[in-house]
C-alpha cells in the first residue's frame, strides 16, 4: 500500500452555531487563533518540505470547527490555496470536516469544485436526546439526510462519534455504532469525552452533575466499537483526540484537560486490549498445563501485542503463571497471531519441550 501524508490545517470554532457542552476547539486543537489563507500555503509547504517519502500520497484535511457553516468567501479561500496544490499534482486530496445540519446540495456542488475528496461529519451520537443534552443543535435525522448526500454526490464519507457523554451508556453507543455503519460510511474517528477546561461539562464535573468515564471503561468499549466496525468493513482512522501541547495529561501544569479517560495512545491501549483478549482465548483452549509459550506476530503487530509498556505480556504472566516469549516473522499476516507452548510442566507432561502450535 502505498504511504500516505495528512497535512493537518487547523480551523477552530469557525462556523460552529453555538458551543456544545464538551467543546472549546481553541483548547483541543491547540490553536489558537484563526488562520489566514497565506498561512494555509505556508502550513502546506511546511509538510511538504518536511515529508521523507516524495511519491507519498498527501492530503490536506481542514480539522476544527464546522467548515462549511464559515462565511462562503472564507471557505472558498482556503479551498482555493489547497485546489493550486491539487491542480500541481503535489497534493491528491482534500478533505474537510464539519456538522451534518450544514450540508446541502448547494454545498456538495460548490465543494465538488475544488476536488474536495472526502467529508467528515461530526455525528457524536444517534439519540436525540443525548445530542440535545450536549446542546449539539442537530438530530440524528440530520445526520441520515447529511451521510445520504455526501454519498449521492461521490465524496467519500466519514463520520465521528463519542463515547462517555453525558446520559450515553454502552448500549447507547453501540446503537449509535448499528446506525452509523447503515449509513455506510467509509470510515469513523472514535473519540472518549474529555472535560476540558472553559467548556460547559466543566462546570457539570465540579458541581458533580458529570461524571466521566474511567481509562479501562473507554478502552473496553471503543474496543467492542472497532471489532464492530471492523465486522462492517468501516475503517477506524482515530481513536482519541490528538495529543497537543496542551490536550495532554492532567497531571501536567499546561494541561487543558480536567478530567477524563485521556491516554497519550488511546489507540494502542484498544488494540492491546483486543490483542490479549485474543491469547486468553487461545489459552483458554489448551489442555496442557503451560509452562511458557511463544507469540509469532508480525511486525505491524508488536506493539499491540506486548501491550502498552508490556502490559500484556505482564498480565499474562501475572494471571496464567506463563513465561512469554515474542517472536515476530514479516511472512505472518498482519492482525494473525501464533501461538506455540515451548515448555509444559513436567507432572502434567512426558516431555518439558513438548511443542502444540495454535492458530
Amino acid at each position: 500500500m502505498k504511504k500516505q501524508y495528512i497535512i493537518p490545517i487547523f480551523v477552530p470554532h469557525l462556523g460552529c452555531p453555538n458551543e456544545c457542552i464538551f467543546c472549546n476547539q481553541q483548547k483541543i486543537s491547540g490553536q489558537l487563533k484563526n488562520v489566514s489563507p497565506q498561512e494555509v500555503r505556508d502550513t502546506i509547504e511546511y509538510y511538504l518540505k518536511l515529508f521523507e517519502n516524495k511519491d507519498a500520497e498527501k492530503e490536506i484535511a481542514f480539522f476544527g470547527g464546522s467548515f462549511t457553516g464559515m462565511d462562503v468567501e472564507m471557505q472558498n479561500a482556503y479551498l482555493n490555496v489547497a485546489y493550486e496544490y491539487v491542480k500541481q499534482k503535489k497534493i491528491a486530496r482534500i478533505r474537510i470536516s464539519t456538522r451534518p445540519d450544514y450540508i446541502d446540495k448547494q454545498t456538495l456542488k460548490r465543494l465538488k469544485k475544488f476536488k474536495v475528496k472526502t467529508i467528515e461529519l461530526g455525528v457524536q451520537s444517534t439519540n436525540d436526546s443525548i445530542l440535545k443534552h450536549a446542546k449539539r443543535g442537530h438530530t440524528y435525522e440530520d445526520v441520515k439526510r447529511a451521510s445520504r448526500l455526501i454519498r449521492l454526490y461521490g465524496f467519500t464519507l466519514g463520520h465521528q462519534m463519542m463515547v462517555g457523554l453525558p446520559e450515553s451508556t454502552r448500549l447507547d453507543e453501540l446503537h449509535t455504532a448499528r446506525d452509523l455503519a447503515k449509513l455506510k460510511p467509509k470510515m469513523v474517528r472514535i473519540y472518549p469525552v474529555l472535560v476540558i477546561k472553559g467548556t460547559q461539562l466543566e462546570a457539570q464535573y465540579k458541581n458533580g452533575d458529570y461524571e466521566p468515564l474511567e481509562l479501562t471503561q473507554a478502552v473496553e468499549i471503543c474496543k467492542e466499537l472497532c471489532q464492530f466496525f471492523e465486522k462492517k468493513k468501516i475503517k477506524v482512522i482515530r481513536i482519541g483526540l490528538q495529543n497537543t501541547e496542551t490536550i495532554t495529561n492532567p497531571e501536567k501544569q499546561e494541561s487543558e484537560v480536567i478530567a477524563g479517560p485521556y491516554h497519550e495512545n488511546m489507540r494502542q491501549l484498544v488494540a492491546s486490549a483486543y490483542y490479549y483478549d485474543k491469547i486468553v482465548e487461545k489459552l483458554k483452549k489448551i489442555n496442557t498445563k503451560a509452562k511458557e509459550i511463544e507469540l509469532t506476530v508480525n511486525p505491524q503487530n508488536i506493539h499491540e501485542v506486548v501491550g502498552y509498556k508490556k502490559e500484556n505480556i505482564e498480565k499474562i504472566k501475572n494471571n496464567y503463571n506463563l513465561d512469554v516469549i515474542v517472536r515476530q516473522n514479516e511472512k505472518l499476516s498482519v492482525k494473525k497471531m501464533d501461538i506455540k507452548i515451548t515448555k509444559t510442566y513436567k507432572e502434567f507432561a512426558d516431555d518439558d519441550e513438548t511443542c502444540i502450535k495454535l492458530k
